[in-house]
């Protein structure tokens, strides 16, 4: 029977210890021929290549371009309370370009403004639903059964 003097536990450790240093020298070794490496030099040519541009200018002199609608201002909701001329409260909503307009056509249609302002776009809760269910109670009966 042979002697042995170094226990399979011991021969282990120092295999993984080879492994691991060998590791550690490859990434040495690695790192030190990126790092210290040069950079390629870049052509000119490759980094940017400037397109040549023609604007044609003699769209603005053409039928179609003169021929053009601008776009009508956006108009903003305001609700209102008003009287109009049997003494009634009128209560809604008007759109118009700005306040002012709006109560220029609220007096066109003969009503007197209590109050006009801008309606809040939005809801502070987005996540209900746009109607609400609304539960009523149900009524109940109470049913008693008589024993002998």
């Amino acid at each position: 029977m042979a002697v042995v003097f170094i226990s399979p536990k011991q021969r282990q450790k120092m295999f993984f210890i080879g492994i691991t240093v060998m590791f550690l020298l490859f990434l040495f070794v690695m790192s030190l021929g990126v790092f210290l490496s040069k950079p390629k030099e870049v052509l000119p040519v490759l980094v940017f290549n400037k397109p040549k541009v023609n604007i044609d200018m003699s769209i603005f002199d053409s039928s179609q371009f003169k021929n053009l609608q601008p776009f009508a201002q956006m108009q903003t909701q305001y609700s209102y309370t008003a009287v109009d001329k049997d003494k009634k409260t009128a209560t809604g909503f008007i759109s118009a370009v700005s306040i002012d307009q709006a109560r220029t056509i609220l007096q066109g249609m003969g009503l007197t403004i209590s109050e006009i302002k801008e309606v809040e776009i939005g809801r502070n809760n987005p996540f209900i639903p746009y109607y609400q269910l609304v539960a009523t109670p149900v009524a109940r009966t109470k049913t008693t059964t008589k024993t002998k």
